[in-house]
C-alpha cells in the first residue's frame, strides 16, 4: 500500500474550535513543568526557558485552530491533514495530535478531551489486517480510503502517546490508557516488527507479502526509527524492545558509515535489510528520491535527536551529532541555506527551503557540542516563521518546539 509523498500535502484551511466543549482536567506533568530531565550535556536555547515555553504555547494555539477538527461522531476529533490524494485524515497525523495534546495538558484545559476524541476516532477505523492498528487514511466524511491497512509510524506514535496519557492522567477514567497502549503495542509486535531483522516494517500490509514481495517485506522507512519510543516501550507488553532499539541503532550506524560517512544522512527507504541493507531505488514506494534524504527522512534528526537529548545514549548522540555537524557546515550556520532534500553525499535536491526540513535539525543540534550558535539560529528561525497552512510542516515544527523547549515526555 504505497504511502503518498508528503511533499504533495495541500495546505489546510484555518478553522477555529469555538464549538469544542471541555473542562479543565487534572494532570500530573503540566506543560512548562519540565519534569523530564534531559542529559546534562544537552544544549538549551539561549533565549531561556520562559521564552521557549511561551513561543511553543503560542504556536500550539495557532496549530490547534488550524488542524484539530471534529470527527463525524459526537465527541470524536481528528487532525486535518488534507493530502493531495484525497486523504483528509492520516494515521500519522492522529499520532502526532495525540503526542501534542498529552504534552500540552495544563496549557490547554481541553487537552484530555481532544486526546480522548482522537483515540475514539481511531477505534472506529481499524486496519483490515490487524484491527488493533489504525487504517491509515480517511476522507472528509470519515470513510476509509486508499486501502484499509496500517502505516507503522502512526501506530508507534499512538502507542507512545497512550503510555504518556497514563503517566499524565492515570488510567482510572473513561479510557484505560495503559491497557490501550498494551493492546496497540502487542499489535505492533505482531504486525510491524520483522521477526528476522527486528526492524519496523512499512505497515501491517508488508508483513503479509514475504512470498510475493520480499523487497517490501525486508524494507524499512527511516522516519519510523523512533529510538526514544522503542526505549520507552521497554518493559511494556511482551516484546523485547531493547532488541528492537539495538537493531535500529546498528542499521543507522551501518547506513551512515557505508553511504553517508561525511553527512550522516539516511535515505527515506532502506531495502535488503535481511542481508546487505542499502538505499531503495527510485520509485521504490513513493517518489524518485526514495533512496535519498527526502520528505520522509527529514524527520530523522528529530527522532534521533530527542532520544539522544534525553537518554544521553552514546550511539544515538553520535548518529545525531554527525548529521548536525554536517548541516551546520553545509549551510555556513545559516538556516535559510537549508534545502528541501539532499542526496546522501550532501548535494541538494531542491533549491528551496521548507520548515519540515529546517526544524528537525534543531533537535539534532541540541546534542552537537559545537552547535550552540547553530541551535539558537535555528530556534530563532523556527519561532519567527509564521504558520504555513501546511499540516506537515506546521505539525513537525510544533513537535520540534516541544522537544527543544524541554517539554517532551517519556513514559
Amino acid at each position: 500500500m504505497p504511502m503518498p509523498s508528503l511533499k504533495h500535502l495541500l495546505p489546510g484551511l484555518a478553522l477555529t474550535l469555538s464549538g469544542i466543549a471541555g473542562t479543565a482536567q487534572a494532570q500530573n506533568h503540566p506543560f512548562g513543568s519540565h519534569h523530564q530531565p534531559y542529559h546534562a550535556s544537552t544544549l538549551s536555547v539561549s533565549a531561556g526557558t520562559a521564552a521557549a515555553d511561551s513561543a511553543t504555547a503560542d504556536f500550539y494555539w495557532k496549530w490547534k485552530s488550524r488542524y484539530v477538527v471534529a470527527g463525524c461522531q459526537a465527541g470524536d476529533y481528528r487532525i486535518k491533514a488534507s493530502t493531495g490524494d484525497g486523504a483528509y485524515v492520516v494515521s500519522e497525523g492522529q499520532g502526532y495530535g495525540m503526542l501534542i495534546t498529552v504534552m500540552m495538558a495544563g496549557q490547554d484545559p481541553q487537552a484530555q478531551t481532544i486526546f480522548d476524541g482522537l483515540h475514539r476516532y481511531n477505534l472506529r477505523h481499524p486496519s483490515q489486517n490487524n484491527p488493533d492498528l489504525l487504517a491509515w487514511a480517511q476522507d472528509v466524511n470519515c470513510r476509509d480510503i486508499l486501502d484499509h491497512d496500517s502505516a507503522t509510524d502512526g501506530d508507534l506514535d499512538i502507542a507512545y502517546a497512550l503510555l504518556l496519557a497514563h503517566k499524565q492522567w492515570g488510567s482510572n477514567g473513561s479510557i484505560n490508557y495503559a491497557a490501550e497502549a498494551t493492546r496497540v503495542l502487542n499489535a505492533i509486535a505482531q504486525s510491524n516488527i520483522n521477526p528476522t531483522t527486528r526492524l519496523v516494517n512499512l505497515g501491517d500490509w508488508a508483513s503479509l507479502l514475504e512470498e510475493d514481495a520480499p523487497d517490501y517485506y525486508y524494507a524499512t522507512r527511516s522516519s519510523d526509527w523512533m529510538l526514544g519510543h522503542f526505549r520507552g516501550f521497554i518493559g511494556h507488553a511482551s516484546t523485547d524492545w531493547s532488541q528492537v532499539l539495538s537493531a535500529h541503532q546498528t542499521l543507522i550506524e551501518k547506513m551512515q558509515t557505508t553511504y553517508a560517512s561525511s553527512t550522516g544522512l539516511v535515505p527515506d527507504f532502506i531495502i535488503n535489510t535481511q542481508t546487505t541493507p542499502r538505499p531503495a531505488p527510485a520509485e521504490f514506494l513513493e517518489a524518485p528520491y526514495d533512496g535519498s534524504y527526502s520528505w520522509n527522512a527529514c524527520r530523522v534528526p528529530w527522532r534521533l535527536g530527542i532520544d539522544a537529548a534525553i537518554s544521553g545514549d552514546t550511539r544515538s548522540r553520535n548518529s545525531a551529532s554527525l548529521i548536525s555537524r554536517w548541516i551546520r557546515g553545509k549551510t555556513g550556520g545559516r538556516p535559510n541555506n537549508i534545502r528541501a532534500g539532499y542526496y546522501l553525499n550532501g548535494t541538494a535536491i531542491e533549491s528551496y527551503n521548507d520548515m519540515v526540513f529546517l526544524a528537525p535539525f534543531a533537535v539534532a543540534a541540541t546534542v552537537d557540542s559545537g552547535g550552540q550558535a547553530w541551535l539558537d539560529s535555528l530556534w530563532n528561525q523556527i519561532v519567527s516563521t509564521a504558520p504555513t497552512e501546511d499540516y506537515y510542516g506546521d505539525t513537525i515544527k510544533l513537535l520540534v518546539m516541544l522537544s527543544v523547549s524541554r517539554n517532551w515526555m517519556t513514559p
